[in-house]
Protein backbone atom coordinates (compact mmCIF):
# COMPACT_ATOMS: atom_id res chain seq x y z
CA UNK A 1 0.00 0.00 0.00
CA UNK A 2 1.59 3.67 -1.68
CA UNK A 3 -0.48 6.54 -1.00
CA UNK A 4 0.75 10.26 -0.62
CA UNK A 5 -1.54 12.22 2.15
CA UNK A 6 -1.00 15.82 1.25
CA UNK A 7 -1.32 19.08 3.57
CA UNK A 8 -2.43 16.84 6.94
CA UNK A 9 -1.99 18.72 10.43
CA UNK A 10 -0.28 16.40 12.74
CA UNK A 11 -1.55 15.88 16.27
CA UNK A 12 0.47 13.77 17.79
CA UNK A 13 2.36 14.75 20.80
CA UNK A 14 4.69 11.95 20.51
CA UNK A 15 6.31 13.13 16.92
CA UNK A 16 8.58 15.80 16.15
CA UNK A 17 5.97 16.76 13.49
CA UNK A 18 3.36 17.66 16.43
CA UNK A 19 1.18 20.77 15.07
CA UNK A 20 2.66 20.68 11.77
CA UNK A 21 1.41 21.07 8.46
CA UNK A 22 2.97 18.39 6.31
CA UNK A 23 2.91 15.99 3.37
CA UNK A 24 3.25 12.29 4.12
CA UNK A 25 4.49 9.52 2.05
CA UNK A 26 3.55 6.12 2.73
CA UNK A 27 4.91 2.87 1.12
CA UNK A 28 4.68 -0.69 1.46
CA UNK A 29 2.47 0.21 5.11
CA UNK A 30 5.87 2.31 6.32
CA UNK A 31 5.83 6.27 6.59
CA UNK A 32 9.08 6.77 4.22
CA UNK A 33 8.84 10.49 4.40
CA UNK A 34 7.12 13.96 6.03
CA UNK A 35 8.03 17.42 4.79
CA UNK A 36 6.27 20.44 4.19
CA UNK A 37 5.91 19.43 0.58
CA UNK A 38 6.48 15.86 -1.63
CA UNK A 39 6.30 15.76 -5.05
CA UNK A 40 4.51 12.90 -6.33
CA UNK A 41 7.00 11.06 -8.49
CA UNK A 42 6.05 7.47 -8.12
CA UNK A 43 2.38 8.63 -9.42
CA UNK A 44 0.92 7.39 -6.02
CA UNK A 45 -2.61 7.49 -4.75
CA UNK A 46 -2.69 11.08 -2.94
CA UNK A 47 -5.28 12.00 -0.42
CA UNK A 48 -6.68 15.43 -0.37
CA UNK A 49 -9.19 16.29 2.43
CA UNK A 50 -10.48 19.10 3.96
CA UNK A 51 -9.12 20.81 6.98
CA UNK A 52 -7.03 17.01 7.32
CA UNK A 53 -5.70 16.31 10.07
CA UNK A 54 -4.38 13.22 11.51
CA UNK A 55 -3.26 11.26 14.87
CA UNK A 56 -1.94 8.17 15.25
CA UNK A 57 -4.69 5.91 15.48
CA UNK A 58 -7.29 5.50 18.14
CA UNK A 59 -8.18 2.73 20.54
CA UNK A 60 -11.85 1.71 22.19
CA UNK A 61 -11.38 -0.19 25.17
CA UNK A 62 -14.84 -1.78 25.73
CA UNK A 63 -17.03 -2.66 22.28
CA UNK A 64 -18.94 -5.30 21.69
CA UNK A 65 -20.13 -6.98 18.19
CA UNK A 66 -22.95 -9.84 19.03
CA UNK A 67 -20.45 -12.58 17.08
CA UNK A 68 -20.54 -15.10 17.38
CA UNK A 69 -24.20 -16.14 18.59
CA UNK A 70 -25.89 -12.51 17.92
CA UNK A 71 -24.58 -11.82 14.48
CA UNK A 72 -28.17 -9.89 14.11
CA UNK A 73 -27.16 -7.28 15.92
CA UNK A 74 -23.93 -6.55 14.48
CA UNK A 75 -20.81 -9.40 12.81
CA UNK A 76 -17.19 -8.68 13.57
CA UNK A 77 -16.27 -7.87 9.78
CA UNK A 78 -19.29 -5.41 9.99
CA UNK A 79 -18.39 -4.29 13.41
CA UNK A 80 -14.66 -3.66 12.41
CA UNK A 81 -15.74 -1.80 9.22
CA UNK A 82 -18.00 0.83 11.23
CA UNK A 83 -14.91 0.94 13.58
CA UNK A 84 -12.46 2.32 10.67
CA UNK A 85 -15.11 4.37 9.82
CA UNK A 86 -15.28 5.97 12.51
CA UNK A 87 -11.54 6.02 13.04
CA UNK A 88 -10.17 3.57 15.33
CA UNK A 89 -7.38 1.44 14.30
CA UNK A 90 -7.46 -0.97 17.34
CA UNK A 91 -10.39 -2.10 19.67
CA UNK A 92 -11.00 -4.40 22.58
CA UNK A 93 -13.50 -6.58 22.33
CA UNK A 94 -16.20 -7.59 25.10
CA UNK A 95 -16.67 -11.49 25.83
CA UNK A 96 -20.22 -10.97 25.91
CA UNK A 97 -21.26 -13.17 23.05
CA UNK A 98 -23.11 -16.79 22.98
CA UNK A 99 -21.29 -18.74 23.55
CA UNK A 100 -19.28 -16.39 25.82
CA UNK A 101 -15.28 -16.21 25.23
CA UNK A 102 -13.90 -18.02 27.81
CA UNK A 103 -11.51 -20.04 26.09
CA UNK A 104 -8.34 -20.87 24.28
CA UNK A 105 -10.32 -21.59 21.06
CA UNK A 106 -12.66 -18.87 21.41
CA UNK A 107 -10.35 -16.36 21.57
CA UNK A 108 -8.48 -17.97 18.68
CA UNK A 109 -11.74 -18.04 16.52
CA UNK A 110 -12.61 -14.17 17.20
CA UNK A 111 -8.86 -12.89 16.51
CA UNK A 112 -8.94 -15.63 12.87
CA UNK A 113 -12.45 -13.78 12.02
CA UNK A 114 -10.59 -10.36 12.51
CA UNK A 115 -7.47 -11.20 10.30
CA UNK A 116 -6.87 -8.84 7.20
CA UNK A 117 -9.13 -5.98 8.39
CA UNK A 118 -7.04 -2.55 8.85
CA UNK A 119 -8.57 -2.31 12.16
CA UNK A 120 -7.01 -4.92 14.68
CA UNK A 121 -9.15 -6.61 17.41
CA UNK A 122 -8.25 -7.30 20.69
CA UNK A 123 -10.37 -9.76 22.75
CA UNK A 124 -11.26 -9.44 26.21
CA UNK A 125 -11.50 -13.09 27.75
CA UNK A 126 -14.63 -13.76 30.17
CA UNK A 127 -13.24 -13.90 33.63
CA UNK A 128 -15.38 -16.48 34.41
CA UNK A 129 -16.82 -19.68 33.05
CA UNK A 130 -19.93 -18.55 30.72
CA UNK A 131 -19.62 -15.13 32.81
CA UNK A 132 -22.13 -16.90 35.33
CA UNK A 133 -19.90 -15.36 37.86
CA UNK A 134 -18.96 -18.91 39.82
CA UNK A 135 -15.89 -20.35 38.60
CA UNK A 136 -12.75 -18.38 36.82
CA UNK A 137 -12.27 -19.52 33.31
CA UNK A 138 -9.24 -20.24 31.76
CA UNK A 139 -7.43 -17.21 32.31
CA UNK A 140 -3.45 -18.26 31.53
CA UNK A 141 -5.13 -20.28 28.46
CA UNK A 142 -6.75 -17.41 26.81
CA UNK A 143 -3.80 -14.81 27.69
CA UNK A 144 -1.59 -17.15 25.57
CA UNK A 145 -4.21 -17.12 22.73
CA UNK A 146 -3.78 -13.12 22.33
CA UNK A 147 -6.26 -12.33 25.73
CA UNK A 148 -5.86 -8.92 26.88
CA UNK A 149 -7.82 -8.90 29.58
CA UNK A 150 -10.45 -10.86 31.64
CA UNK A 151 -14.08 -9.45 32.36
CA UNK A 152 -17.89 -10.22 32.83
CA UNK A 153 -19.07 -7.59 30.58
CA UNK A 154 -21.63 -5.54 32.26
CA UNK A 155 -22.11 -8.45 35.01
CA UNK A 156 -20.61 -7.67 38.32
CA UNK A 157 -18.21 -10.63 40.50
CA UNK A 158 -20.45 -10.82 43.73
CA UNK A 159 -18.38 -13.32 45.24
CA UNK A 160 -15.31 -10.71 46.80
CA UNK A 161 -12.86 -14.23 47.73
CA UNK A 162 -13.25 -15.12 43.78
CA UNK A 163 -12.18 -11.84 42.64
CA UNK A 164 -9.45 -12.03 45.46
CA UNK A 165 -7.78 -15.16 43.77
CA UNK A 166 -8.61 -13.42 40.23
CA UNK A 167 -6.40 -10.61 40.77
CA UNK A 168 -3.37 -13.14 42.62
CA UNK A 169 -3.95 -15.91 39.58
CA UNK A 170 -3.34 -13.10 37.00
CA UNK A 171 -0.58 -11.23 38.76
CA UNK A 172 1.66 -14.71 37.58
CA UNK A 173 1.52 -13.40 33.85
CA UNK A 174 0.86 -9.94 34.55
CA UNK A 175 -2.95 -10.69 33.44
CA UNK A 176 -5.11 -7.65 33.78
CA UNK A 177 -8.67 -7.88 35.57
CA UNK A 178 -11.18 -5.98 35.06
CA UNK A 179 -14.23 -5.39 37.64
CA UNK A 180 -17.69 -3.92 36.20
CA UNK A 181 -18.67 -1.19 39.28
CA UNK A 182 -22.30 -2.64 40.58
CA UNK A 183 -23.22 -4.32 43.81
CA UNK A 184 -26.19 -5.27 42.43
CA UNK A 185 -27.69 -6.42 45.83
CA UNK A 186 -27.87 -2.83 45.94
CA UNK A 187 -28.75 -1.83 42.54
CA UNK A 188 -31.22 -4.82 42.21
CA UNK A 189 -34.16 -4.13 39.43
CA UNK A 190 -33.11 -0.23 39.06
CA UNK A 191 -33.20 1.01 35.46
CA UNK A 192 -32.24 4.33 35.60
CA UNK A 193 -30.65 6.25 37.90
CA UNK A 194 -31.96 6.68 41.14
CA UNK A 195 -32.84 10.59 41.88
CA UNK A 196 -35.39 13.05 41.64
CA UNK A 197 -35.81 12.02 37.91
CA UNK A 198 -36.40 8.53 38.57
CA UNK A 199 -39.49 9.28 41.30
CA UNK A 200 -40.58 11.65 39.16
CA UNK A 201 -40.99 8.99 36.06
CA UNK A 202 -41.77 6.34 38.14
CA UNK A 203 -38.90 3.87 37.49
CA UNK A 204 -37.25 1.94 39.60
CA UNK A 205 -33.84 3.82 40.62
CA UNK A 206 -30.40 2.16 40.49
CA UNK A 207 -28.60 4.32 43.04
CA UNK A 208 -24.98 5.74 43.03
CA UNK A 209 -23.94 3.93 46.47
CA UNK A 210 -24.31 0.74 44.01
CA UNK A 211 -21.38 1.50 41.71
CA UNK A 212 -19.35 2.91 45.03
CA UNK A 213 -19.69 0.28 46.59
CA UNK A 214 -18.74 -2.56 44.44
CA UNK A 215 -15.30 -0.25 43.63
CA UNK A 216 -14.54 0.31 47.47
CA UNK A 217 -14.51 -3.23 47.52
CA UNK A 218 -12.16 -4.07 45.04
CA UNK A 219 -10.15 -1.38 45.39
CA UNK A 220 -9.22 -3.17 49.10
CA UNK A 221 -9.06 -6.36 47.46
CA UNK A 222 -6.60 -4.78 44.96
CA UNK A 223 -4.76 -3.46 48.29
CA UNK A 224 -4.37 -6.66 50.03
CA UNK A 225 -3.43 -8.62 46.45
CA UNK A 226 -1.13 -6.23 44.33
CA UNK A 227 -2.20 -7.50 41.05
CA UNK A 228 -3.55 -4.91 38.22
CA UNK A 229 -7.10 -3.57 38.30
CA UNK A 230 -9.21 -1.90 35.72
CA UNK A 231 -12.68 -0.26 36.45
CA UNK A 232 -14.57 -0.01 33.49
CA UNK A 233 -17.47 3.06 32.76
CA UNK A 234 -16.90 4.17 36.27
CA UNK A 235 -19.97 7.36 36.25
CA UNK A 236 -20.62 8.91 40.07
CA UNK A 237 -18.66 11.82 41.22
CA UNK A 238 -17.70 9.30 44.31
CA UNK A 239 -16.35 6.54 42.25
CA UNK A 240 -13.89 9.45 40.81
CA UNK A 241 -12.81 10.09 44.52
CA UNK A 242 -12.30 6.56 45.19
CA UNK A 243 -10.22 5.67 42.63
CA UNK A 244 -7.97 9.02 42.75
CA UNK A 245 -7.27 8.06 46.48
CA UNK A 246 -6.28 4.93 45.21
CA UNK A 247 -3.91 6.37 42.90
CA UNK A 248 -2.30 8.29 45.54
CA UNK A 249 -1.80 4.88 47.43
CA UNK A 250 -0.16 4.00 44.34
CA UNK A 251 -2.23 1.28 43.53
CA UNK A 252 -2.25 -0.68 40.22
CA UNK A 253 -5.38 0.70 38.96
CA UNK A 254 -6.72 2.36 36.00
CA UNK A 255 -10.74 3.46 34.87
CA UNK A 256 -12.38 4.57 31.78
CA UNK A 257 -15.61 6.23 31.51
CA UNK A 258 -18.00 6.13 28.21
CA UNK A 259 -18.83 9.23 26.45
CA UNK A 260 -22.66 8.88 26.87
CA UNK A 261 -21.77 9.42 30.62
CA UNK A 262 -19.57 12.68 29.86
CA UNK A 263 -22.79 14.20 27.71
CA UNK A 264 -25.38 13.27 29.10
CA UNK A 265 -27.40 13.30 32.67
CA UNK A 266 -30.73 11.57 34.05
CA UNK A 267 -33.02 14.40 32.35
CA UNK A 268 -32.64 12.89 29.09
CA UNK A 269 -34.76 10.56 30.03
CA UNK A 270 -38.05 12.56 30.17
CA UNK A 271 -39.13 10.64 26.54
CA UNK A 272 -38.89 7.27 28.10
CA UNK A 273 -36.45 6.39 24.99
CA UNK A 274 -34.87 2.70 25.52
CA UNK A 275 -31.37 4.27 23.60
CA UNK A 276 -31.32 5.90 26.87
CA UNK A 277 -31.50 3.18 29.13
CA UNK A 278 -27.51 2.13 29.51
CA UNK A 279 -25.36 0.71 32.23
CA UNK A 280 -24.13 2.31 34.51
CA UNK A 281 -26.89 4.74 34.38
CA UNK A 282 -26.50 8.33 33.12
CA UNK A 283 -26.59 9.99 36.46
CA UNK A 284 -26.47 14.06 37.75
CA UNK A 285 -24.96 17.65 36.56
CA UNK A 286 -22.65 17.04 39.54
CA UNK A 287 -21.64 13.51 38.44
CA UNK A 288 -20.81 14.58 34.93
CA UNK A 289 -18.54 17.29 36.59
CA UNK A 290 -16.89 15.38 38.55
CA UNK A 291 -16.19 13.02 36.10
CA UNK A 292 -15.11 15.50 33.37
CA UNK A 293 -12.64 16.79 36.30
CA UNK A 294 -11.28 13.17 36.45
CA UNK A 295 -10.68 13.75 33.01
CA UNK A 296 -8.72 16.64 33.42
CA UNK A 297 -6.70 16.04 36.08
CA UNK A 298 -5.83 11.88 35.15
CA UNK A 299 -7.51 10.12 37.81
CA UNK A 300 -9.80 8.89 34.91
CA UNK A 301 -7.41 7.16 32.13
CA UNK A 302 -9.41 6.24 28.87
CA UNK A 303 -12.66 6.83 27.65
CA UNK A 304 -14.35 4.39 25.69
CA UNK A 305 -17.67 4.76 23.18
CA UNK A 306 -18.92 1.49 25.12
CA UNK A 307 -20.45 0.91 22.03
CA UNK A 308 -23.24 -2.33 22.64
CA UNK A 309 -25.28 -2.87 19.38
CA UNK A 310 -28.84 -4.61 20.22
CA UNK A 311 -31.19 -5.22 17.99
CA UNK A 312 -34.71 -3.29 17.66
CA UNK A 313 -36.59 -6.22 19.06
CA UNK A 314 -34.73 -5.80 22.55
CA UNK A 315 -34.81 -1.62 22.19
CA UNK A 316 -38.41 -0.80 20.95
CA UNK A 317 -40.38 -2.01 24.09
CA UNK A 318 -41.35 -0.63 27.74
CA UNK A 319 -38.15 1.24 29.36
CA UNK A 320 -38.36 -1.49 31.91
CA UNK A 321 -37.68 -4.81 29.33
CA UNK A 322 -35.14 -3.06 27.22
CA UNK A 323 -32.08 -4.20 27.36
CA UNK A 324 -28.91 -2.14 28.36
CA UNK A 325 -27.03 -0.10 25.64
CA UNK A 326 -25.86 2.04 23.39
CA UNK A 327 -23.81 1.81 19.87
CA UNK A 328 -21.66 4.67 20.10
CA UNK A 329 -18.26 4.30 17.57
CA UNK A 330 -19.93 6.55 14.97
CA UNK A 331 -20.44 9.42 17.42
CA UNK A 332 -17.35 9.13 19.72
CA UNK A 333 -15.53 11.73 18.03
CA UNK A 334 -17.94 14.35 17.42
CA UNK A 335 -19.37 13.65 21.26
CA UNK A 336 -16.03 14.41 22.86
CA UNK A 337 -15.43 17.65 20.31
CA UNK A 338 -18.10 19.28 21.82
CA UNK A 339 -16.71 18.79 25.19
CA UNK A 340 -13.04 19.01 24.72
CA UNK A 341 -10.54 20.96 22.96
CA UNK A 342 -8.92 18.51 19.67
CA UNK A 343 -6.04 18.02 21.24
CA UNK A 344 -7.51 16.75 24.29
CA UNK A 345 -10.01 14.69 22.50
CA UNK A 346 -7.17 12.80 20.67
CA UNK A 347 -5.18 12.01 23.83
CA UNK A 348 -8.52 10.41 25.56
CA UNK A 349 -8.49 8.29 21.86
CA UNK A 350 -5.23 7.08 21.80
CA UNK A 351 -5.03 6.41 25.70
CA UNK A 352 -5.49 2.76 26.90
CA UNK A 353 -3.13 1.03 24.71
CA UNK A 354 -0.04 0.46 26.93
CA UNK A 355 -2.50 -0.72 29.73
CA UNK A 356 -3.98 -3.59 27.44
CA UNK A 357 -0.59 -4.55 26.30
CA UNK A 358 -1.08 -2.67 22.70
CA UNK A 359 1.77 -1.17 21.60
CA UNK A 360 1.73 2.51 21.04
CA UNK A 361 2.65 4.49 17.74
CA UNK A 362 3.45 7.42 16.51
CA UNK A 363 3.73 9.45 12.81
CA UNK A 364 7.20 8.94 12.67
CA UNK A 365 9.31 8.24 9.81
CA UNK A 366 10.09 4.53 9.85
CA UNK A 367 7.25 4.03 11.71
CA UNK A 368 3.94 1.71 10.53
CA UNK A 369 1.12 3.67 8.94
CA UNK A 370 -1.33 3.72 11.91
CA UNK A 371 -3.11 7.11 11.38
CA UNK A 372 -6.69 8.48 12.09
CA UNK A 373 -7.79 11.13 9.57
CA UNK A 374 -10.26 13.66 10.54
CA UNK A 375 -11.84 16.77 10.23
CA UNK A 376 -11.90 18.80 13.93
CA UNK A 377 -14.15 21.85 13.20
CA UNK A 378 -16.88 20.44 11.07
CA UNK A 379 -20.55 20.96 13.24
CA UNK A 380 -23.68 18.54 12.17
CA UNK A 381 -26.53 16.81 13.57
CA UNK A 382 -25.87 12.68 14.12
CA UNK A 383 -28.90 11.06 12.53
CA UNK A 384 -29.31 7.22 11.63
CA UNK A 385 -27.65 8.14 8.58
CA UNK A 386 -24.46 8.50 9.85
CA UNK A 387 -24.74 4.92 11.37
CA UNK A 388 -22.31 2.30 9.92
CA UNK A 389 -23.53 -0.61 12.55
CA UNK A 390 -25.94 -3.03 11.57
CA UNK A 391 -28.09 -1.77 15.15
CA UNK A 392 -29.00 1.75 15.27
CA UNK A 393 -29.65 2.10 19.27
CA UNK A 394 -27.66 5.26 19.03
CA UNK A 395 -28.13 7.49 22.26
CA UNK A 396 -26.91 10.23 20.15
CA UNK A 397 -29.37 10.32 17.67
CA UNK A 398 -30.47 14.28 16.69
CA UNK A 399 -27.14 15.28 19.00
CA UNK A 400 -25.38 18.41 18.09
CA UNK A 401 -21.46 17.06 17.45
CA UNK A 402 -18.38 18.71 16.37
CA UNK A 403 -15.63 16.62 14.02
CA UNK A 404 -16.03 14.52 11.25
CA UNK A 405 -13.84 11.15 10.89
CA UNK A 406 -12.39 10.20 6.84
CA UNK A 407 -11.11 7.10 8.03
CA UNK A 408 -7.59 5.25 8.72
CA UNK A 409 -5.04 4.14 7.28
CA UNK A 410 -3.91 0.76 9.20
CA UNK A 411 -2.46 -2.76 8.90
CA UNK A 412 -1.46 -1.80 5.73
CA UNK A 413 -4.80 -0.76 4.15
CA UNK A 414 -6.73 2.84 3.67
CA UNK A 415 -10.23 2.50 4.41
CA UNK A 416 -12.18 6.39 3.57
CA UNK A 417 -15.54 7.07 4.32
Amino acid sequence: MNVLIKSATIIDSKSVFHNQTVDILIEKGTISQIASTIKNTNNYKEIKLDNLHISQGWFDSSVSFGEPGYEERETIANGLKTAAFSGFTAVALNANSNPVIDSFADISLVKAKAQNHAVSLYPIGSLTKGALGENMAELFDMSQAGAVAFYDYQKPIENPNLMKIALQYASNFDGLIMSFPQESRISRSGVMNEHVSSTRLGLNGNPALAEELQIARDLFLLEYTGGKLHVPTISTAKSVELIRDAKKKKLDVTCSVAIHNLYFTDDALETFNTNFKVLPPIRTQSDVNALIEGIKDGTIDMVTSDHNPIDIEHKKIEFDHAKYGTIGLESAFGALQTLFTNKKTIALLTNGKERFGIEPSSISIGEKANISLFNPDETYTFKKTNITSTSKNTIFENAELKGQVYGVISNNKIILK
